[in-house]
């Protein structure tokens, strides 16, 4: 059961939406639907509501509702930092009074930039050297389980693919200059993995150094040849993907590089998750987003924000081949588990059909919990209250939680990944 100090810091909290110029516009997005629900703030058709945040994050902090006594307008950092127990002794002992995770609902209808995310060491070190464009000092290694088909570009495809990318893709080859080009194409497995990624390292940077005008040169090249053999066979996959970033980048770096990345597309129900250093981008869909707590980006491409292409092509680890797909695995009948290899965080997936009941046991961390669709009944302790879609809490650790419903509920869960317990003990 719910320890009795904990049931009373069970907290509603409101969320933040960011309104990026890629997010869906209006009610057709999963950001706005649950904003609406969660502020009653008004939905506006023409405004993109891109990213809605649960969490700390100063970015975008979340805050508790009708202030539960606490006064209005309490940030839950605040009330956190008054109230440090609630996250568990080994959180508080490791992050110190915070939560390491920031939970999303991303609402995504045009490419994100093609970025990656740096690992802690040169985190501290952007943050000296641009605090202006790098505000924190924390890695932000992240997860997307998709709630819809989710779409998205990460990682750099294998050798054999990308031979084949520089024998098809001729305007690749007269960005990079044919010596590069034949230095990859010479190289075999045999010559050993540090040689590849030199290698990929050598040809990606130069393509993405590219001025402004060879990429415009190149792009309406490719464009061109595209839609004149659109007439006498069908276009791969990535070759689509290309055409279709075009109209929404035009000339941008970014869209010719897409042929070096392994193009994912998730079911819903899977995710996948991004270490430090690991290039990405996503394209569209709806998905459950974690991540540790930063929102450090080092951005190259699809972006009219900065780029900075000197840091991101030497901060990246180089690694090829398709990208593990998490499909999460069951806790009990109802509640999935995604497990990513972060301390920072994990997410539970609870379907629950009507008239079912389910147990969220108390764990060592604190949690936060998104009511997705539907309605029932959180029972903490001896105390019952009411839930529908778009409520989002804040439960500290040691808090059992036990959920009825009358309709079918979708809930999803945030907390500190359950390893780093295990491996604290």
């Amino acid at each position: 059961m719910a320890k009795a100090a904990n049931v009373d810091k069970v907290k509603r909290l409101r969320g933040w939406v960011q309104n990026y110029d890629w997010g869906r516009c209006g009610a057709e997005a999963q950001v706005a639907r649950l904003l609406a629900l969660n502020s009653g703030a008004e939905v506006k058709p023409d405004r993109p509501y891109a990213e809605f945040w649960m969490g700390t994050h100063d970015s975008g902090p979340s805050f508790l509702a009708d202030g539960y006594g606490e006064g209005q307008n309490v940030g839950l950092k605040e009330w956190i930092r008054k109230n440090p127990n609630v996250l568990g002794h080994k959180v508080l002992e490791k992050w110190g009074p915070d939560l390491p995770f920031l939970f999303k609902v991303l609402s995504v209808a045009k490419a994100l930039s093609i970025q990656a995310h740096p690992d802690k060491e040169l985190a501290k070190e952007l943050l000296k050297l641009k605090p202006n464009l790098y505000k924190d000092g924390n890695h932000k290694p992240e997860m997307a389980l998709a709630i819809t088909e989710f779409r998205a570009l990460c990682g750099f495809i294998t050798l054999e693919e990308l031979k084949g990318v520089l024998v098809d893709i001729p305007e690749i080859v007269e960005l990079v200059g044919n010596a590069l080009a034949k230095q990859v194409l010479d190289i075999s497995k045999q010559d050993g993995a540090e040689k590849v990624k030199y290698a990929l390292r050598l040809v990606f940077t130069q393509l993405m150094s590219a001025s402004k005008e060879m990429a415009t040169k190149s792009i309406a090249k490719v464009k061109s040849r595209l839609h004149v053999e659109s007439q006498l066979r069908c276009l791969t996959e990535k070759e689509q993907l290309v055409l279709h970033l075009e109209k929404q980048y035009p000339g941008d770096i970014g869209v010719i590089s897409a042929f070096f990345f392994n193009y994912v597309k998730l079911n819903p129900g899977e995710a996948l998750y991004l270490g430090a250093n690991e290039p990405h981008a996503y394209l569209s869909g709806e998905c459950i987003e974690c991540m540790a707590t930063s929102d450090n980006v080092v951005r190259a491409g699809l972006t009219p924000k900065h780029r900075d292409i000197i840091t991101l092509c030497s901060m990246l680890t180089y690694k090829q081949g398709y990208p593990d797909i998490l499909k999460g695995f069951p806790l009990s009948p109802y509640i999935t588990r995604y497990l990513p290899p972060f301390e920072e965080f994990e997410v539970d997936c609870c379907i629950l059909p009507k008239g079912a009941s389910t147990v969220f046991p108390a764990i060592p961390g604190p949690s936060i919990f998104l009511v997705f669709l539907g309605k029932g009944t959180f029972r903490i302790g001896s105390r019952e209250d009411i839930v529908t879609e778009g409520d989002v809490l804040f439960a500290p650790s040691n808090t059992e939680i036990t959920i009825t419903t009358s309709s079918e509920l979708q809930l999803y869960r945030a907390g500190v990944n359950s390893r780093f317990f295990h491996n604290a003990l």
